[in-house]
């Protein structure tokens, strides 16, 4: 896959265009998804990997990105080590236990994990096969701040007052899970670039909960170590800190592509990080309800604001929303085709 423009963007090699894949590509907006949701649960879903694989490639067939993501959730780790999972539909993951003591950390099952994740390495070489070299496959894992607030939070939250108190109050029994995730997540990201995937990306969704001193100490130190274990064999890591108020230490990790979300102008960051690394971004997913002139301006928007030249690859600063109209996620690729030619010409 390396000649693939999504690799080779990754790479900031020359391209003939901008790349697009967006994140949740596979997922609720699609009707095709649904009718299988209709049957089947979401952790059966992603547990089976003929679903799994089914699903990952609904996306290329009807919206026709440059890449696919394997439909799966970061959750599969802390649930692979014993944890008790339940995913909610009016209110998201629940852990009926959550981590609260030293004790919970010490009793998590982190031998084996890879075993009891095997269906997600069953679905990645089932994915291969029906893409056939199509477009490369994108694998990803939650970062291990992201994991460890739903881990302690024992579902999502408003203020993250759970997670921040244990932090603060038991700094050294915070560190030691996240080191226990950051060795998981490496094992985890090496297993499915050996299982066929052509990328990785590391999603810290939130990262911007954090002060810069705190995300320095409880976040970065965690991604710049999982950055350097990694066992690429040539893949491109990206890196998703959404909200991060800087981009400098994130410049300096052992990867290719930071991910950046709306809020941020992508031209401001590419001077920031002085073009160290390539970007993703950074579309607001909420222009994809607009009408389609609209739609078409801000594609114009972000790319004009990240430049000429290689290195970008399209995305949405987040997810796809649920109830986003198909049809506009397939002109906003289309868009995307058609305008991005321009910042590519020598």
């Amino acid at each position: 896959m390396k000649d693939s423009l999504f690799i080779k963007a990754c790479k900031g090699e020359q391209t003939e265009r901008t790349p697009i894949w967006i994140m949740r590509q596979a997922g609720r907006y699609l009707s095709e998804y649904r009718a299988i949701r209709e049957k089947y649960d979401f952790l059966t879903s992603c547990k089976t990997p003929e679903l799994a694989s089914e699903i990952t490639i609904q996306p290329i067939d009807i919206v026709k990105t440059d890449a696919a993501i394997l439909f799966s959730d970061i959750l599969v780790i802390p649930e692979a080590m014993g944890m008790h999972l339940e995913l909610i539909e009016s209110k998201g993951p629940v852990f009926d236990t959550p981590i609260r003591s030293l004790e919970q950390i010490k009793n998590l099952q982190t031998d084996g994990m890879i075993e009891r994740l095997d269906y997600v390495m069953q679905a990645i070489k089932m994915t291969k096969e029906k893409l056939n070299g199509r477009v490369p496959l994108i694998g990803f894992s939650g970062a291990p701040w992201t994991l460890a607030t739903y881990m302690v939070e024992g579902k999502g939250s408003k203020n993250y007052d759970v997670i921040k108190s244990f932090m603060y109050n038991e700094p050294a029994v915070a560190h030691q899970l996240l080191q226990i995730l950051a060795d998981s997540i490496v094992e985890y990201l090496n297993a499915k670039i050996e299982a066929g995937c052509d990328a990785v990306q590391i999603f810290d969704t939130w990262a911007g909960i954090l002060s810069p001193t705190d995300f320095e100490e409880f976040s970065l130190k965690y991604i710049r170590y999982i950055c350097d274990n990694l066992k690429t064999n040539g893949a491109p890591v990206i890196v998703f800190a959404k909200g991060a108020s800087s981009y400098k230490g994130l410049a300096e990790l052992n990867c290719d592509v930071l991910g950046v979300d709306w809020s941020k102008n992508l031209g401001d960051v590419r001077n920031e990080i002085n073009s160290k690394k390539g970007l993703q971004g950074n579309l607001d997913p909420t222009v994809l309800f607009a009408p389609k002139e609209k739609i078409k301006t801000e594609v114009e928007r972000v790319l004009a604001s990240y430049g000429n030249g290689s290195g970008h690859v399209f995305n949405l600063g987040h997810g796809v929303l649920p109830k986003t109209p198909v049809e506009n996620v397939q002109y906003l690729v289309d868009c995307v085709k058609e305008l991005s030619g321009k910042f590519h010409e020598e």
